[in-house]
């Protein structure tokens, strides 16, 4: 069993290499915590056509944010795509995105039974999210909050995880043997 986190820009083949590491196996739960296509944003549904049009076809699709229990009752690999949407969703949830405190708070609560999940998981588990971290600073309130809280959850993942893998331009930088930040 092992915990895999894997990093990425948008369009920068993330996904496509998460679903890589699990290919090998008959079947996988993917987790899907984003918002699932209502008809009301095009781009979006056709985002999430393309990756269920790639996964294979025995792999069973969880649309939910509850990716903890899903963990834990996991008696196959599980992978989730992606972090930032379901923070996303999180967030939307719960209305908070002009209330920063209610907002971390509810993050804080869930990244625990997150990270709590992944301590007690006996399957391999791909998580895959966004790094958001290294553009220009947002310019509003919600922006930064996002940008900050993603990248507070993809450290405490990270931190847990076995392997951590940088996906720049389609090339696959391997991380695990770098030091973490301490405080």
């Amino acid at each position: 069993m092992s915990v895999t986190l894997v990093l990425g820009g948008a369009r920068s083949g993330k996904s496509r290499y998460a679903e890589s590491l699990l290919r090998s196996y008959p079947t996988v739960t993917y987790v899907a915590p984003g918002a699932v296509p209502d008809g009301s944003d095009p781009e979006w549904a056709e985002r999430i056509s393309m990756h269920q049009a790639r996964r294979p076809a025995q792999w069973s699709t969880m649309e939910t944010t509850e990716i903890a229990s899903v963990i834990r009752a996991a008696e196959r690999p599980v992978l989730v795509d992606c972090l930032s949407t379901w923070l996303t969703r999180l967030i939307d949830d719960i209305d908070a995105w002009q209330d920063t405190e209610r907002a971390a708070s509810h993050l804080e609560k869930e990244t625990v039974r997150l990270l709590d999940a992944l301590a007690c998981a006996t399957v391999d588990v791909v998580l895959v999210s966004n790094e958001v971290g290294l553009s220009v600073v947002p310019g509003t309130a919600s922006g930064r909050m996002f940008r900050d809280d993603l990248g507070r959850l993809n450290a405490a993942v990270s931190a847990a995880s076995d392997h951590v893998v940088l996906v720049v331009a389609g090339r696959i930088l391997d991380l695990s043997g770098c030091p973490l930040v301490t405080d």
